[in-house]
């Protein structure tokens, strides 16, 4: 009797076990993506495109959900206290990582401390533009003006972590010209009033300035990318006038510290065959005007280490904090 019953309970345990183990393969349940930025915004278009893409490759939903509020803090502190175990990710914009650490006094979370890096999903050049009827049709045209009137000049400004604003930050801080930031509550208002004439300029993405430079209501002086687009090869880059020059921010997928290594890179090749995708590209990203962001984890957690060098000297030396 004591014979059958070990008998018994070994062959329960083999049978348990195939059942147990497939319960652990990644993903088991529907995983959610938190965006901390109202839905619409480049950040939530690239979540979206990206979700569906993995909600058909791995047969589990993938959902996003928009938490926005305080520059992104809301949002990336809620992925920051869930459990890490790969169902609560966080897609947002580079300056969670690299700007608001220094343009907060306190954050709700901690940058390096509460997450990892799992896959870039994006990068957008962004462009300086003018309206059509400013006496501007250069970078060093807009130079030569702004010395001659230091201050005089304005610009649009959706908030001072925005990829408009440091931008614009940038351009001061190697050239010594100085620029009066008009503020904004968003990019498409900003936008609208450049059209208008009501400013002469701002940053602003590639995808929301195409369509307007083609009706005649922007003049674009050049794009933040290191060399000449494919796209737009007429249009100069801002470095071919200042050396160095790069406005190009990207948007990055993250998970809980603490969420297993091999689902992090489960993850991780996951997205990057989506953005490999050649459809995809195509579909999506090339009529958006993003770039893929291959690589890594280590090489996403490499950019946000660089880039947040590169956005605390411009933030300190421009003075600038969460309070303007």
């Amino acid at each position: 009797m004591i014979r059958r019953m070990r008998i018994l309970t070994a062959l329960s345990c083999i049978l348990l076990c195939p059942a147990s183990a497939q319960a652990q393969v990644y993903p088991s349940k529907a995983i959610t993506i938190v965006v901390p930025y109202p839905a619409g915004g480049a950040a939530d278009v690239i979540a979206r495109a990206v979700a569906q893409r993995l909600t058909e490759s791995w047969g589990r939903p993938v959902v996003v959900e928009n938490k926005p509020g305080a520059n992104g803090q809301i949002g990336t502190a809620y992925v920051a206290r869930s459990a890490p175990d790969g169902y609560m990710l966080l897609a947002t914009a580079d300056t969670d990582f690299v700007a608001n650490p220094y343009l907060y006094r306190t954050l709700p979370y901690d940058p390096v401390r509460d997450f990892a890096p799992v896959s870039g999903l994006g990068v957008i050049n962004q462009a300086l533009v003018v309206h059509p009827s400013a006496p501007i049709r250069t970078v060093g045209d807009l130079i030569a003006l702004a010395k001659n009137k230091p201050g005089d000049l304005n610009y649009g400004s959706f908030g001072v972590g925005s990829a408009s604003r440091l931008s614009m930050e940038l351009l001061q801080a190697m050239t010594g010209v100085k620029l009066s930031a008009v503020q904004y509550k968003g990019a498409g208002p900003a936008l609208t009033d450049v059209i208008a004439g009501h400013i002469p300029m701002m940053f602003i993405s590639l995808g929301l300035m195409a369509q307007p430079w083609k009706v005649g209501q922007l003049r674009p002086l050049g794009i933040g990318s290191s060399e000449r687009l494919v796209e737009f090869p007429e249009l100069p880059t801002i470095a071919e006038t200042l050396p160095g020059f790069r406005a190009t921010f990207w948007f990055g997928l993250f998970a809980p510290s603490g969420t297993p290594k091999n689902t992090v890179q489960k993850i991780n090749a996951a997205v990057q065959v989506v953005l490999a995708d050649p459809s995809f590209r195509d579909q999506f990203l090339s009529s958006n005007f993003y770039k893929p962001m291959i690589g890594s984890p280590e090489q996403l957690a490499i950019s946000i280490r660089s880039d947040a060098d590169k956005w605390r000297k411009i933030i300190k030396d421009a003075k600038l904090t969460s309070d303007e």
